[in-house]
């Protein structure tokens, strides 16, 4: 009896032990200052770099090339209909410009083509010079 009991108790630690250590490698690969803007801002507790949690994960976020207005827009004003599948996210208005700004930046350094800042497409018309007889 004491055998299965230890072996119990050494099973259950060792789970514990590989949870705690899935949860850190989840974050492991977030630079300390996001890390922390995200910590802050409760974006940790559902989204992750390259993990699908309650939200999408950044890299997928990153392959739908927003501008980084648009992400900083998002925060602000989330559009559940672009993330089928998930649940509705909250606005979280209480996040400073400066530091959407900075998130959604490093957001779409993780697809390394995204787009930096906003663009607007532009068109040009050629225009001709017309003569006149007299």
């Amino acid at each position: 009896m004491k055998k299965s009991f230890g072996f119990l108790i050494a099973a259950a630690s060792l789970v514990l032990a590989s949870y705690n250590a899935n949860a850190q490698a989840a974050t492991a690969d977030i630079p300390a200052d996001m890390n922390a803007l995200m910590s802050k801002y409760t974006c940790i507790a559902c989204h992750r770099p390259n993990q699908r949690l309650v939200g999408p994960a950044y890299v997928d976020v990153a392959k739908k090339n927003y501008s980084d207005e648009e992400i900083v827009n998002l925060i602000y004003n989330p559009v559940p209909s672009h993330w089928p599948g998930y649940p509705p996210m909250a606005p979280m208005k209480q996040v400073p410009k400066e530091d959407a700004l900075k998130l959604a930046s490093w957001i779409n350094s993780l697809d390394g083509g995204a787009k930096k800042t906003s663009t607007k497409k532009t068109t040009t018309t050629k225009t001709t010079k017309s003569t006149k007889k007299a």
